[in-house]
């Protein structure tokens, strides 16, 4: 079973979103994700200074296998891109909560967090199938 850190939030799209502090978080794709999307060669990331709306498409990865949209688990500011993903997209596969992190943001709107996945939540959503 894919690792689902009990810290983090979810999107049924399979991002993941770990609050910083009370208005920063880092986001990224879950283990999960990258299990299905087998070996990542290409990350297009959202540019940095960016607004963008909760579930909007900022991003695409893409494996030998498949072409997959990254989508924001929240409102806010774009603040900063993992730059290094761009020559190691396969950071992504080695360590999806830890190095191969996507994108910063500013969170506009803390309570859209409400919305989203506990691990648990997760969790029985991919055994679903989902």
């Amino acid at each position: 079973m894919s690792s689902i850190p009990e810290d983090l939030k979810y999107t049924k799209e399979s991002e993941w979103i770990r609050m910083d502090d009370e208005f920063n978080a880092t986001c990224g794709i879950t283990d999960h994700a990258q299990e299905m999307l087998t070996d990542i060669v290409f990350v297009e990331l959202p540019e940095d200074g960016i607004e963008v709306r909760q579930g909007e498409q900022v991003g695409v990865v893409e494996s030998v296998k498949a072409v997959s949209n990254i989508y924001t688990p929240v409102s806010g500011l774009i603040s900063a891109v993992n730059k290094s993903l761009e020559d190691s997209p396969e950071l992504m596969n080695a360590d999806p909560y830890g190095d191969g992190w996507l994108f910063k943001i500013e969170v506009k709107n803390p309570g859209e967090l409400d919305s989203l996945l506990s691990d648990k939540q997760y969790r029985d959503h991919v055994e679903s199938g989902g």
